[in-house]
């Protein structure tokens, strides 16, 4: 997705490389997007708007939702849980990817994908967005942009702007996700924070939500790790109950969330042949995400 996939566990990479010869296309140009640093410890909802997360609560397990009575008027959900755990599988990529044989991954089962937009105020992925975004869409992929923070760079709501400006939008199409704040481990010089005070990082990331949502009229996706958010951001509950987490971990499990949050929406598990992420919740709750 960001620099933390892109430095995170490439190793693996040598060994799927025939497979990504197979179904991406050439490798991106040199330059066409800021380097992969170093991997890094990669740790990588559910309230009052649990309807639009897609996610219920059962006795502190995930059941799903049930489409019957007042839930598919718009009302709350019906109180009996569905059996059996219902996930929807996606993948998310950057101008790292290149052209993306997106008919390839379809028949693999990926029904979403989120791309990289933007990073910073300095880098939108002009090159590779349109074939990825819209390629995606046109697969029938329900699909979606995300944002990588560079909060040294400049403050949270010109980054937000810049997001939005450049194909970081929405529309109600129920097709197009909500953007996502991919904010995580700098892979730059200036310490893992960005230089930034736990309550300074707050400050930061309420400014580009607010921007988002009065630019968009809908709540950023966050994507994090628990590692870097207890890290940098004193692990706040600040943002868990209007934002659905988007939680990146490379593991058999989504293991510890942030502070706030009783359910992951995403959660990123793999970065081999690519980063793989599945989708809390049956293919309806993820229809509905996307409408808002």
């Amino acid at each position: 997705m960001s620099p933390l996939r892109l430095r995170s566990v490439r190793a693996t990479a040598i060994a799927a490389g025939l497979l990504l010869a197979l179904s991406l296309s050439p490798t991106a140009p040199a330059g066409a997007e800021p380097a992969a640093a170093t991997p890094k410890k990669n740790d990588r909802h559910l309230t009052d708007n649990a309807k639009s997360h897609g996610v219920t609560l059962k006795d502190g397990a995930y059941v799903g939702w049930s489409t019957k009575g007042s839930h598919a008027q718009g009302g709350s959900p019906h109180k009996e849980p569905i059996s059996a755990q219902a996930t929807v599988s996606g993948m998310d990529v950057s101008g790292h990817q290149g052209n993306v044989d997106w008919a390839y991954w379809w028949g693999q089962g990926k029904r979403f994908a989120y791309v990289k937009a933007t990073e910073g105020s300095y880098y939108k992925n002009s090159t590779y967005f349109p074939q990825q975004y819209n390629g995606s869409y046109n697969q029938g992929f329900i699909r979606g942009a995300y944002h990588f923070a560079n909060p040294s760079d400049s403050g949270g709501a010109a980054q937000a702007d810049y997001f939005v400006d450049n194909g970081g939008g929405w529309s109600g199409d129920g097709k197009t996700l909500p953007g996502v704040l991919d904010i995580e481990y700098n892979p730059y010089d200036g310490g893992t924070c960005y230089g930034l005070s736990q309550a300074s990082m707050r400050s930061w990331i309420a400014a580009f939500l607010d921007r988002y949502r009065s630019r968009t009229g809908r709540d950023a996706v966050i994507y994090t790790t628990t590692d870097w958010w207890t890290t940098c951001t004193g692990n706040t509950s600040q943002f868990s109950s209007a934002h659905p987490l988007w939680i990146a971990r490379y593991a058999s499990g989504p293991g510890t969330l942030p502070a706030g949050w009783g359910f992951y929406t995403f959660w990123q598990y793999t970065s081999s042949p690519l980063d793989q992420n599945t989708f809390n919740g049956a293919y309806d709750r993820l229809q509905a995400l996307a409408r808002g």
